[in-house]
């Protein structure tokens, strides 16, 4: 039994011990180019979740990883094959039902760790506020890893960055031919008809299926596991002292300031 994992203790021991921390991870399912699992953001989002609350609890932190929901906002990806959609209406609702039962059972610090760029949280955590007693964080990890120099070639799914990930933490779900090459495209996006929409001045909610040729969007064939573990580390080594200081938190008329 690994303490700070929901899904592995049992009663007897959440008797005697509480928690100050819940950490909830949001994936989805979707296709990842060729060569990464539909559930990849799943994987990553548990993966990263059970790293960095081990981190935390080795260090003192009275910190709990829920069960990854494994259902994301697909909208735009829905004429691939069994992308499994959740309106972000319907997300929101989901995740509001899990805030206000950890409220109910005494936890007030929540952190929301989102693996799926679909998943856009914050406006649910304005609805949140002062609603619930709760205090409610939320974190894209993958957005704190830009100044790492880790990779090459800018990943925007399934690109460098995830199959590196793949690589390292779920290997036998990653596709390969005989002679260990990725079976996957290499990642291009088409450009939109507008300058402005390409440069990033004016956004739209872009259809997958347009924008790329197989749900790729990042060059994945520089990806190797070692800038996959290294890229945990310094995840980990990010977000592992956050959630200790967390913990550590008094709860009092100014927090967070």
């Amino acid at each position: 039994m690994r303490p700070w994992i929901l899904s592995e203790v049992n009663y007897a021991y959440l008797k005697e011990n509480r928690y100050e921390v819940a950490v909830l991870p949001c994936g989805a399912t979707e296709p990842h180019n060729l060569h990464l699992p539909y559930g990849t953001d799943m994987y990553e989002g548990t993966t990263v979740g059970e790293k960095i609350c081990e981190a935390a609890h080795q260090q003192g932190a009275k910190v709990v990883l829920l069960p990854t929901i494994p259902y994301g906002t697909e909208t735009n990806q829905m004429a691939f094959p069994l992308a499994m959609n959740l309106n972000p209406s319907t997300l929101f609702a989901v995740i509001t039902d899990l805030v206000h039962s950890l409220a109910h059972h005494g936890i007030r610090k929540i952190v929301l760790l989102n693996s799926h760029g679909g998943n856009d949280l914050k406006p649910l955590l304005r609805e949140l506020y002062g609603k619930t007693s709760a205090h409610v964080f939320m974190c894209n990890w993958y957005t704190g890893l830009g100044d790492s120099k880790l990779f090459e070639h800018p990943d925007d799914h399934a690109g460098e960055l995830e199959t590196s990930f793949g690589l390292a933490y779920f290997p036998e779900l990653v596709a390969r031919n005989a002679d260990g090459t990725l079976i996957a495209d290499d990642g291009r996006a088409a450009p939109t008809r507008f300058d402005a929409v390409n440069k990033g001045l004016v956004s739209i909610t872009r259809p997958w299926h347009l924008l790329t040729t197989n749900s790729g969007s990042g060059y994945p064939h520089a990806a190797t596991a070692e800038k996959g573990r290294k890229m945990m580390d310094v995840v980990v080594g990010r977000l592992a002292p956050f959630l200790v200081e967390l913990s550590q938190a008094t709860l009092d008329d100014k927090f967070p300031f």
